[in-house]
């Protein structure tokens, strides 16, 4: 196990929130972050009066919460909007309300290994760095404090490890996002950026449309990244080494002009 592994599961336990009570703290945490920390843009309390963010896409969103051990809290949530399964045609957030470029193609044939990353919110304090999105409680000491950041720089990492969990149990390839550049720039630090589709546009602040073929992040994670590829994947076991396999199924359909993403990819 490397250092990484060992503090994320010292600090960090994600938790799929698959039960009324839990997505009732998602909602609860969402509500927090996004209209009384106002980390995002326009959302406004008013609109929940119970004290719960939630809308319509949730329903077919599949949802995760990131408790910090030390302190008991949650700190951290995201979900997936995964495809309509009924409706293959049904469109995703980030389609709706940003522009693509007419270079990008998100081929119908691929919908339903496609998913939205959302409401990728952590509690704005987190450790108290500044222009960051992050908090921790105060009952945990300073010196636990720098202990920490030493050695698990950013929660958001924790989030990924969730997001790939669930990528991984509905057979989702394909990854669609509406973000600040400056997320896509931190994802970066641990090769987990996503590939800019079109231009910012003004949607719950300036935000750019994303995409990314899932196993493009991990073949470039296990080339350069290669402890975060062990937490992610949980040394292959979610993600196998391989994924020439998987890439046969797939047969990857989404695509930029300024992105060449090969069609037999194997770890070296």
């Amino acid at each position: 196990m490397n250092d990484i592994e060992a503090a994320f599961h010292q600090y960090f336990e994600i938790i799929d929130a698959d039960t009324p009570e839990l997505l009732k703290t998602v909602f609860d945490l969402r509500y927090r972050i996004l209209c009384v920390h106002n980390t995002f843009p326009n959302f406004s309390g008013s609109e929940f009066p119970d004290g719960l963010e939630q809308d319509e896409y949730d329903y077919r969103s599949v949802h995760i919460l990131l408790r910090h051990k030390p302190s008991g809290i949650y700190i951290g949530t995201t979900r997936l909007i995964l495809p309509d399964l009924h409706n293959l045609e049904t469109r995703f957030p980030t389609e709706l309300n940003t522009c693509f470029y007419p270079d990008f193609v998100l081929d119908p044939s691929s919908r339903k290994h496609t998913a939205e990353i959302s409401r990728f919110a952590i509690l704005s304090d987190f450790f108290k760095r500044k222009g960051e999105h992050n908090m921790l409680s105060h009952s945990v000491g300073a010196e636990c404090k720098i202990r920490e950041r030493r050695r698990f720089p950013h929660p958001m990492l924790a989030l990924v490890v969730g997001i790939a969990q669930l990528c991984a149990r509905h057979n989702i390839y394909h990854l669609i996002s509406s973000m600040e550049p400056a997320l896509n720039r931190l994802l970066g630090f641990y090769g987990l950026q996503l590939n800019p589709v079109g231009p910012s546009t003004n949607y719950h602040g300036l935000r750019t449309p994303y995409y990314v073929y899932l196993l493009d992040v991990l073949d470039r994670m296990y080339r350069d990244h290669r402890s975060i590829w062990e937490l992610v994947t949980d040394h292959g076991r979610i993600w196998p080494m391989n994924l020439a396999c998987i890439h046969q199924k797939t047969l990857k359909t989404a695509y930029t002009d300024n992105v060449y993403i090969s069609d037999n990819h194997q770890y070296r």
